[in-house]
């Protein structure tokens, strides 16, 4: 039983999301450690992409974790601290980049597509239903009929 238990915590440990944050990284003040590490959920990894700088060990993700702790002591808002990262590196550095007239190719495609593939499934649906089976001519039903009676 004993291993049982050991394993299922071993599991519960390895699925427990893995953050990058060094305790060497962190802040004194709980409410600014807090923000910063909010901001950094929602900061994307440059090297990792598909990881927010939180969970990267990346040697560029430590340097934007210190350099947002460094901005917030210095009394920068949240969005303040979005904005020079925005202008530092692009809007890319966002996870979830915000809408505007020259992010909105990127907020429509799956909009659009969604649409164009549920148009062409009604389409073929439609088509498929639409085609009646032809009935049987007379010397088809007699054939089937003779193979029937044959079997029987």
């Amino acid at each position: 039983m004993r291993r049982i238990t050991a394993l299922f915590l071993l599991l519960v440990l390895a699925l427990t999301p893995a953050l990058a944050v060094q305790p060497d990284e962190m802040l004194k003040d709980p409410v600014l450690e807090s923000r910063a590490r909010a901001l950094s959920e929602e900061l994307r990894c440059l090297i990792c992409q598909s990881q927010s700088i939180d969970e990267s060990d990346a040697t560029i993700a430590r340097d934007l974790r210190i350099l947002i702790r460094e901005r917030l002591t210095k009394g920068d808002s949240d969005a303040a601290v979005k904005a020079f990262l925005v202008d530092r590196y692009g809007e890319y550095v966002l996870l979830k980049p915000a809408f505007a007239w020259h992010t909105a190719l990127l907020w429509a495609t799956p909009v659009v597509v969604l649409l164009i593939g549920g148009i062409l499934a009604f389409g073929v649906m439609r088509r498929r239903r639409s085609t009646d089976p032809t009935a049987l001519s007379a010397d088809e039903e007699a054939r089937i009929e003779a193979l029937l009676a044959r079997d029987r």
